[in-house]
């Protein structure tokens, strides 16, 4: 499968907006916005991202039909990588590679990362792509109404 990055365009939001609405996708990332079927507030959201000069947003291509998205945000020092894979392409390395591609894109380090500490496919992607874990948090998780562990992870240069 040949995986590539480029530029969001505005025909990826409707795919990345069936994306985010999967229950067990949202389950996993856990930590979404309050309301994920609040159209308005993801267009504004992903409105911000792409006119932000400190937002770095790719849409992941899968043989050239997209299948998600992945972006680097936040101050220097301080910046977080983030990623959203369809469902139906989870276990195919996608992921991976497509991290991997975003972090020689973005080199500046470090760059940190976080995932639900249940969620044992995205720790397994990034510490593919050379993260480790730093630190352990506890955190409210929308997805899943609670508070739930969080595991902090660090890529440097």
């Amino acid at each position: 499968m040949n995986v590539e990055l480029r530029q969001v365009h505005d025909s990826d939001l409707p795919v990345f907006y069936r994306q985010l609405n999967d229950p067990e996708s949202l389950h996993l990332a856990a930590f979404t916005p309050e309301d994920p079927a609040d159209r308005a507030a993801f267009d504004t959201r992903w409105s911000r991202m792409r006119s932000s000069p400190d937002v770095i947003a790719r849409t992941v291509l899968a043989d050239g039909d997209v299948v998600g998205s992945a972006a680097v945000y936040g101050v220097p020092g301080e910046r977080e990588v983030t990623y959203w894979i369809d469902r139906a392409y989870w276990g195919k390395g996608i992921a991976t590679v497509a991290l991997r591609a975003l972090l020689a894109e973005v080199p500046e380090r470090p760059l940190y990362a976080r995932a639900a500490s249940d969620n044992a496919g995205s720790l397994r992607v990034l510490e593919k792509c050379g993260f480790r874990m730093v630190a352990t948090a506890q955190g409210f998780a929308p997805a899943r109404g609670a508070e739930i562990d969080e595991t902090v992870l660090l890529l440097e240069g």
